[in-house]
């Protein structure tokens, strides 16, 4: 059986594989894992993005929280990252977060922070699962006083914004900026911070409905936005996911500016500083050839991790790095935040053109893109770790390699998110690269359904 967290949690389509069943028990087993060595009632943060589907499981899952003695706070719509950074400044036993992220509005997802907001160990969502797996066996239900009970709090996601603005306090008057929402979590959070600084702010899908999270627009479809700011003359466009923990932008030429290069720009801006801590960024494989390149030229450490967020995390903990994150726009500031932190990306890199009075196109310059094609291949859960073992895939992507040896890269791996396998490949010629990796692809997909 599959495991069922994955990289970024429980995902699922909403109330076919992530049922409101599953939800109250990961409330009742997520609870009892992280609060069992408390002496006192904990108490729980939840919040969620803007799908439909989230009251129906962010309720599911506190009376689970509930069921088991424990208190739940619930904090309504509001980024991940505001959850992560609430937990710790409220003193909460944990966090829990109702979002699928960046996924269509029919899927969502259960993630959990401990109590100083970072995310969960493999061991701990482990010990969650095998207790639900094994009902809830040797937990006792309490009874009378000894239920939880939720409490409602409407005014988190000021204590967030208040945060970011304190955090990074750049004078934005004089800026015309597009901020693409997505119709999701930030559709409040961004708008206002931004204003709050003195930013001339015109959004986009801001006006969620339930169903119309990333439809079409936010950080995994940019068109709209990259057009926008042409139209207006701006300066920057900003585009967030679903829940706001990652953020693209978009220069005054409507191109776009990656995680990578949103890396490249603030980190060498924090090392000039003296704020970025051992000249050190951590980044994933899948971080382009460019930056590496960009980060030898400029005398930077790159330390590298597999993919996902949480990896990049661990890897910055462990050697005291300020400065992390993805080429997907996951990028996090240790020193404010404990996960990947749009608003706080956003603010920095604005911070960054403030301060250096350059326009975004040419600070991007600093790293060359090398040209890169990211095909998914959509195959079974439960198979997607196995790909290498059928020949006839291991012998196509041994041939990929030997062909890219020396002047670009092959790189393939199952989503910790999606049932797909990527396929990614870095060389000098796009159209070559965007041929083999779609080939590669139809074959993964067809081998393996």
């Amino acid at each position: 059986m599959a495991r069922m967290f994955g990289t970024d949690g429980v995902r699922g389509i909403a109330n076919e594989e992530l049922t409101p069943l599953m939800a109250m028990q990961l409330g009742q087993a997520g609870a009892y894992v992280l609060t069992k060595q408390t002496q006192h009632k904990p108490t729980i943060m939840v919040g969620c993005d803007t799908r439909i589907s989230g009251d129906m499981l962010a309720n599911a899952l506190m009376a689970g929280v509930c069921s088991v003695g424990a208190n739940a706070v619930y904090v309504g719509v509001i980024p991940t990252p505001a959850v992560a950074y609430l937990t710790r400044k409220y003193k909460v036993d944990a966090g829990v977060v109702i979002s699928a992220s960046h996924n269509p509005v029919e899927f969502n997802g259960i993630k959990f922070f401990n109590g100083d907001g970072y995310k969960l160990s493999d061991e701990l969502e482990d010990e969650i699962e095998a207790l639900i797996k094994n009902n809830m066996a040797g937990v006792k239900f309490p009874t009378g006083s000894g239920v939880g009970k939720v409490k409602y709090r409407n005014d988190a996601r000021e204590e967030y914004i208040n945060h970011a603005v304190q955090s990074v306090p750049v004078d934005l008057n004089g800026m015309k900026i597009v901020v693409d929402c997505a119709e999701g979590a930030s559709f409040y959070t961004s708008v206002e911070a931004l204003k709050d600084l003195g930013g001339q702010v015109i959004a986009i899908h801001n006006n969620p409905d339930g169903t119309n999270i990333n439809a079409n627009c936010g950080s995994t479809h940019m068109q709209e936005l990259q057009a926008r700011v042409v139209f207006e003359k701006a300066q920057v466009g900003l585009a967030f996911d679903g829940d706001a923990d990652r953020m693209l932008a978009v220069d005054e030429k409507g191109n776009i500016v990656d995680g990578d290069q949103i890396m490249a720009i603030i980190g060498n801006h924090m090392k000039n500083q003296g704020t970025l801590k051992h000249d050190t960024i951590v980044a994933t494989v899948m971080s382009n050839l460019g930056f590496y390149l960009m980060a030898k030229e400029q005398g930077l450490t790159i330390e590298q991790t597999k993919v996902g967020d949480r990896y990049v995390l661990e890897r910055m903990r462990e050697i005291g790095a300020s400065l992390g994150g993805e080429q997907s726009g996951h990028v996090i500031f240790l020193e404010e935040n404990t996960t990947g932190d749009g608003l706080l990306s956003a603010l920095h890199l604005l911070q960054v053109m403030v301060e250096t009075g350059k326009s975004l196109s040419e600070l991007a310059s600093i790293m060359s893109v090398m040209p890169q094609a990211l095909v998914n291949a959509k195959v079974p859960t439960h198979k997607k770790d196995k790909y290498m073992e059928y020949p006839e895939i291991a012998k196509a992507i041994e041939e990929l390699e030997a062909k890219f040896a020396g002047e670009g890269r092959v790189l393939i791996r199952p989503s910790g998110t999606e049932p797909k396998v990527r396929v990614m490949i870095e060389g000098k010629d796009q159209q070559v690269i965007e041929q083999e990796a779609k080939k590669l692809a139809d074959l993964i997909q067809n081998t393996m359904l």
